[in-house]
């Protein structure tokens, strides 16, 4: 009787960690993002970094992000921290959100070697599809503490529709 237990419990236990790295996959897919490096990067040379994953020319990130919907309008939020206001480029095309920019490898000042660098730098860009049309020439976007946060209003507001059905 131990035994079927035993397997049991380890079946559940699997079940659950494969339900999570699903659901982990799913979720993040959209927030992987690959950074590229750009004219301002600014990045080491491999030979400057003691960490053996490091590859200078491939870095990526996840960028994780929120949408929100009320009747009025869309805000779309994205974690992109160690950036400055003046960094980003925000188009609006068709459907689509389309973030990019640029984060920058900021040097120490005295002489020495990076052992980990884990961090991504470069130029990125990420999409976020939007479920609505908006008005993109009414939107407005802020960044405050690593959250760019973009308002857009919709092309046409809408309110919840209750419909009662009578059934026959």
């Amino acid at each position: 009787m131990k035994m079927d237990q035993l397997k049991e419990s380890f079946g559940s236990w699997w079940d659950s960690v494969a339900e999570g790295w699903q659901r982990l996959r799913e979720s993040a897919a959209s927030a992987l993002t690959r950074f590229k490096p750009g004219e301002k990067s600014n990045l080491p040379a491999r030979a400057e970094v003691d960490d053996e994953f490091y590859l200078p020319s491939q870095g990526w990130s996840m960028l994780g992000g929120d949408v929100f919907e009320d009747e009025k309008r869309l805000v779309v939020r994205l974690e992109v921290p160690g950036m400055s206001k003046g960094d980003f480029d925000i188009e609006v095309l068709d459907d689509v959100l389309m973030v990019r920019g640029e984060k920058r490898f900021e040097r120490e000042s005295t002489e020495g070697r990076w052992r980990v660098l884990q961090c991504a730098y470069g130029s990125f860009s990420r999409s976020v599809p939007l479920p609505v049309k908006v008005r993109a020439d009414q939107a407005s976007a802020t960044y405050r503490d690593g959250v760019l946060r973009i308002e857009l209003p919709k092309a046409v507001p809408s309110k919840p529709k209750r419909i009662t059905l009578k059934v026959s």
